[in-house]
């Protein structure tokens, strides 16, 4: 075996790529590693392709990742918005190695502070896109990144909304993303 195929050492819950439906990968299950990029896996099966979590590390013999998220919230309990775009760094589509900040697909991300509860509680809105209307890896790239948003101290819900207005081009793309895509 190379050094990305694996055997799933136990049962794990994996997102499909791309519809990001949530399936059970038996132990034993032969995988190759595609990418490991934002604390996850992306792997193809006899099955497809799925997403594994960086927790289930230990099942493909790689080492967990620590997703903990460390920043503190604001004087007022909301989360501080630098930390909500770090983990949207960490948020990659597994066919392409730059994350979707730095590819230009995250349009806008603000912090709403909903008052009617108590107590008051933040929820995070993020508007993207992807890099074609066909791709199918919209829900399992959103999904990824709202897990991610909820981990930051302060945010109690977060939705992230996919548009295609206006639509994605190269020239969005960050000075370094275009580095690691061989750009410029």
């Amino acid at each position: 075996m190379s050094s990305t195929d694996r055997i799933l050492s136990r049962e794990v819950t994996a997102t499909q790529i791309p519809s990001g439906d949530k399936h059970t990968l038996a132990a034993g299950t032969k995988l190759f590693i595609h990418q490991t990029l934002g604390g996850s896996f992306t792997v193809q099966t006899d099955f497809g392709l799925f997403r594994l979590d960086g927790k289930d590390a230990d099942a493909i013999g790689e080492t967990a990742t620590d997703n903990t998220v460390t920043a503190a919230t604001l004087a007022d309990g909301a989360p501080d918005p630098a930390a909500i775009w770090e983990q949207l760094k960490r948020v990659f589509d597994p066919e392409i190695p730059v994350n979707i900040v730095d590819l230009g697909l995250v349009y806008s991300m603000d912090v709403e502070h909903k008052t009617e509860t108590a107590p008051p509680t933040y929820q995070v809105n993020v508007a993207m896109t992807l890099t074609a209307p066909g791709c199918g890896m919209g829900p399992a790239i959103a999904e990824d990144a709202k897990t991610k948003i909820l981990m930051v101290p302060g945010v109690t819900a977060a939705d992230v909304r996919i548009t295609w207005e206006p639509s994605w081009n190269q020239s969005m793309i960050s000075e370094e993303g275009k580095m690691k895509l061989g750009l410029i």
